[in-house]
Parts: structure tokens; C-alpha cells; sequence
């Protein structure tokens, strides 16, 4: 079954809702003059499932369901939502939103023409795809797995999750586009102690998958990354600080790429000049060799999508193309405002919220060096490996990480593993220090989530490995 025809009968079909509603809804929409409008129906059944100290001590179920309404007139936004997915509510919905639309509207409403998006992963349930039994199991297996690899850890904690998603979007000119999305994910932490010292590790990864894709060699190789993670801080030091040569490892260290930079060429930013990267289409933003690429087409992955939550399919966008700034990433309301194409990146958290520009999968394509060609390249700096949290100014571009894994590098060479580093930067200056991309671009195992204004979405990040000459400040604290 596709797409458009599992969605109307998981929305559409229980309250009997048909085209013929549609039209009817967006003929009292239409009854002034808009310039957009949609209807953006959503169903997700959710789960999380938690293991610690060997026992599965907490499980969550969700469901939910709704309609958001949106019309739009200029740069004025409408929206109202319910959780009743009936016409009345619907009907309701649509006058209260389209009270900011100019005298004049015709009243009627376009012919149905039905878009198909990519089809970039199985419409599968992940939550039916293994039972309750199973899950537990596979927690149970994730801790004996991280317990058997060193006798100094004391402790496992493990966490699965998946989410099983129906999106139907209508819109004012006819158009009709569904997606069905699943998603899942593992993760793992583990703490060691030895001679007092205790320390911890992560790890774990997911897709757009179902349960199956935890495979034994999976669970091993999160609870293997997790542990050694963990031993390696027992040896950390003190990290240096100062301003100095940085080197980003590859894959999830491209979160500062998404942080520092891919937030800043959000098209609403750039709309409203707030952008360190406003108004500079055709400028060189960055050091020759740097290109930048939102991908929402990459098959299975956490950040991709068949179709973005304003139906329109996603794409490959390249923002940044050796050093040169070549657009903005884009939803039909900014695109609309900016004159510039739609990149098929409205998102939005659920039925309840408004859509706005966000990133998919953000990614630095390979370079031509090889990675310990780049480390021995450093007189004297940091390598950071893996990467915690973060934050961004967008206006100024500035950002502050905190590095999960680094080392220090002397003469080329890796001296010692340091804990308690941040790097501190402004991504647009960060971007023009860059001196050497490596070969070996890899992406995040699946772990991504976005937050902006309140709303989070699942997103990707990658990279490879990649030095920046000054411009980043490391910030040390005692170890």
C-alpha cells in the first residue's frame, strides 16, 4: 500500500473525511484571499523502554493524533490545531485562521493532484517488529554485552526507542502528499571506576529502521565504542587552554558544523537579516576546499525523509560549494518571501506546530587527505574525537562545545587523552581557517536531534576529518 493511501486510511477513513471534505475546508479557507494554505494531518504511536543497574525499570507508550491548519497572507501566519480529526473541528479550524486573509477570496478550491515522494525507507511499524519479550532481551543483551568487555565497569545503562509516524499534508493549489516514517534507536552508557576514579562512556546509533537493524555485531560495536570511551577518560588529563590548532574527527563531530554553521543558513534567519550569513549569496564564506550540503535524500538515514511536513519531497541543497555561499536552506513560506526555490525543508515537531526551515542531514564531503596525514601535520594542538553538547548565537555565529573524547597532539603525534575540553569559536570565522579536508567522510550513527524555538526533530550530521588554524579557543578545566 502506498503512501497517500495508508495515510488516508489510518486519518482520514475513521472520521470520514474524503476529498470532498477537503475541498469543503479549504473553500471556507479560500473564502479570503490567501496566499497558502494546508492542512498537515499527523498519527504517531511512540515507545521508550529503559535498562539500569540489569533491571528494565521504565517503559513509555504514546500515541497521538491531530490536525493543524495554516493560512497564510504575506508575511501574516495563521495556525490553529486539534486533536480531533473530525470536519467540524476542521471546518472551525479553517474560519478561525482565515480571518487574517484579505476581502476577496473566491471561495473555491483547486483539484486534488497527488505528489509522490522518494521512497527512502520501508514504511515499517518498528514497535510491532519485536515483542515485549524481545525488547527486554535486547536491553538485557546490550548490559551483559558492556559487562563482559572490561571488569572495571559498574555500571550500564541502556535505552531503546522507536516512533511510528502517518503524515497526510493538503494543500490550498491541490496538492496531496503522505508520508508513513519510522525510526528507531539504541543507546548505551557505561560507567568504569578504577582506584576511586570513576568515568563514563557513550554510544548507540538508530535509522529508519525497525528492531531488526540491532544486530548482535551492532550491539557489540555500540557497547564496545561506550567502553572505550569510558577507560579512556580514566587516563585523561587536565586539558590545555588557549587558542590553538584544532582537528575535528570524523562523523559526529560534524555537529558543530550543523551548530555553527548550518543554523545560520536557515532561510528565516537570513529573511530577517539576523543571519551572520544574510544577504552574502555569491560571497566567499569559507576556505576553498569547504563545501556544505543538506541532504534529506540519503536512504534510511535519522535526518531523511521521503517528504518534508509541507509535502513537498526533499533534496540535496548545496549551501556551501568550495568556499562560496550558494544558498539557503528553505520552506515555502521563506522561499515564497525571499524569492528563492523551495529546498524542501519545512519541519516541524507535530500536528501542533507551525513549520519553519529546518536541517535534514548536514554534511562536509570528503577532501583529498589522509587522516593521520592531517594529524601529523600538528605541531602542537587538540584532536577532538567525539563531541557532547553545544549552543550557537545565529547572529553572531559564536558556539561553545564540549568535547566527549580528545586528545593532545605534539609533534604530529597523539601524547595523551584530555577531558574537560570546550572549544570556543565563531562559525563563519571557523569556516575560513579550515586547511585540510580529509578522505575519509563518515556519518553519525543515528543519534541526532534538533532543537530550535522550542521544537525538536530527528536530524543527521557527518564529516570528515578536518583541521582549523586558530580561530578556536580550547577551554580546559581540572580533570
Amino acid at each position: 500500500m502506498n503512501a497517500l493511501a495508508t495515510a488516508e486510511q489510518i486519518l482520514l477513513a475513521p472520521a470520514n473525511l474524503t476529498e470532498a471534505s477537503l475541498t469543503r475546508v479549504f473553500g471556507e479557507l479560500n473564502a479570503h484571499d490567501l496566499d497558502y494554505a494546508d492542512l498537515y494531518f499527523q498519527y504517531s504511536r511512540s515507545e521508550a523502554w529503559s535498562l539500569d543497574e540489569g533491571i528494565v525499570k521504565s517503559g513509555s507508550f504514546a500515541i497521538d493524533q491531530g490536525v493543524g491548519v495554516r493560512a497564510v497572507a504575506g508575511e501574516k501566519t495563521a495556525f490553529a490545531y486539534s486533536d480531533d480529526i473530525r470536519l467540524d473541528p476542521l471546518l472551525e479550524a479553517a474560519r478561525a485562521t482565515r480571518a487574517i486573509g484579505r476581502q476577496g477570496g473566491s471561495g473555491t478550491a483547486a483539484l486534488r493532484r497527488e505528489v509522490a515522494g522518494h521512497q527512502l525507507y520501508q514504511p515499517v511499524d518498528p514497535l510491532a517488529s519485536l515483542n515485549e519479550a524481545g525488547k527486554v532481551a535486547l536491553l538485557e543483551r546490550v548490559e551483559a554485552v558492556a559487562r563482559s568487555l572490561d571488569p572495571r565497569v559498574v555500571q550500564v545503562m541502556a535505552s531503546l526507542a522507536s516512533e511510528y509516524e502517518v503524515v497526510f499534508v493538503a494543500r490550498h493549489d491541490g496538492h496531496r502528499a503522505a508520508d508513513v516514517r519510522p525510526l528507531v534507536r539504541l543507546s548505551v552508557q557505561v560507567i568504569v571506576e578504577e582506584n576511586g576514579r570513576r568515568e563514563q562512556g557513550s554510544a548507540g546509533g538508530g535509522g529508519r529502521y525497525d528492531y531488526r537493524y540491532f544486530s548482535d555485531a551492532l550491539i557489540t560495536d555500540y557497547a564496545q565504542k561506550a567502553v572505550a570511551q569510558a577507560v579512556l577518560n580514566l587516563s585523561a588529563r587536565q586539558a590545555p587552554a588557549g587558542e590553538m590548532t584544532v582537528v575535528l574527527g570524523n562523523g559526529w563531530p560534524g555537529i558543530l558544523l550543523h551548530e555553527a554553521i548550518g543554523h545560520g543558513l536557515e532561510g528565516d534567519f537570513n529573511r530577517k537579516g539576523s543571519s551572520a550569513f544574510s544577504g552574502r549569496i555569491g560571497e566567499r564564506v569559507a576556505a576553498p576546499g569547504v563545501t556544505v550540503i543538506d541532504d534529506g535524500t540519503i536512504p534510511d538515514r535519522r535526518g531523511s525523509l521521503n517528504i518534508d511536513d509541507e509535502g513537498n519531497p526533499t533534496q540535496r541543497t548545496v549551501l556551501i560549494e568550495d568556499g562560496i555561499l550558494r544558498g539557503y536552506i528553505q520552506d515555502n513560506l521563506n522561499a515564497r518571501l525571499m524569492g528563492m526555490p523551495v529546498t524542501g525543508n519545512g519541519r516541524r515537531e507535530s500536528y501542533a506546530h507551525l513549520p519553519m526551515p529546518r536541517m535534514t542531514n548536514t554534511i562536509m564531503p570528503a577532501g583529498n587527505h589522509d587522516p593521520d596525514e592531517i594529524l601529523a601535520s600538528v605541531k602542537e594542538g587538540l584532536y577532538a574525537v567525539n563531541f557532547g553538547g553545544g549552543q550557537v548565537d545565529i547572529t553572531s555565529g559564536k558556539f561553545v562545545f564540549s568535547a566527549a573524547e580528545a586528545w593532545w597532539v605534539k609533534d604530529g603525534k597523539l601524547q595523551y587523552p584530555v577531558k574537560g575540553a570546550t572549544l570556543i569559536g565563531n562559525g563563519p570565522d571557523v569556516l575560513t581557517r579550515v586547511s585540510m579536508i580529509g578522505n575519509d567522510l563518515s556519518l553519525d550513527p543515528g543519534v541526532g536531534t534538533c532543537g530550535k524555538d522550542g521544537q525538536s526533530v530527528p536530524v543527521g550530521v557527518g564529516q570528515p576529518t578536518m583541521r582549523i588554524d586558530g580561530g578556536l579557543t580550547v577551554g580546559g578545566t581540572a580533570g
